[in-house]
Parts: structure tokens; sequence; C-alpha cells
């Protein structure tokens, strides 16, 4: 029998978020009349941005040519 690999063990960031009292109290009512915690109603929520765009790479932002180039390397 062969034996199975270890699994790495997923590593975590933690986030902070700021909510004002409305916000908290809305996003506590959503939750409880759908049965469900605020965190996972939330990363639900992110979910399509979070899967989407991990492989995406952050390379140099196209300017328009209206734009200002204040810092420009001459």
């Amino acid at each position: 029998m062969t034996k199975k690999k270890k699994r790495k063990p997923v590593s975590y960031k933690t986030i902070k978020l700021k909510l004002t009292k409305r916000q908290r109290k809305s996003l506590e009512n959503f939750c409880r009349s759908r049965g469900t915690t605020p965190i996972k109603v939330i990363k639900k929520s992110i979910k399509p941005l979070l899967n989407n765009y991990a492989a995406m790479s952050s390379g140099p932002r196209k300017m328009s040519a209206k734009q200002l180039d204040l810092f420009g390397t001459d």
C-alpha cells in the first residue's frame, strides 16, 4: 500500500474591517435571517474576487494621454 502524502498546512492572514454601527446591525440581521455567520457572508461575497485574481501579476499601469507625468524619468 502507498502512504498518502501529508498536506501542507494552510497559512492564514488577518484582515481588519471597520463597519459603522448601522452596517454591523444590518449584517447581523442578515445573518440571523439566513442562519449563517458574518464571516461566511463576507467570504462568500468576496470569493469571486479572491479566486479570479490570484495568478494575476501587478505590472505597470497604463497612463492615459491626459494624465500628468510628474515623476517621470527623462
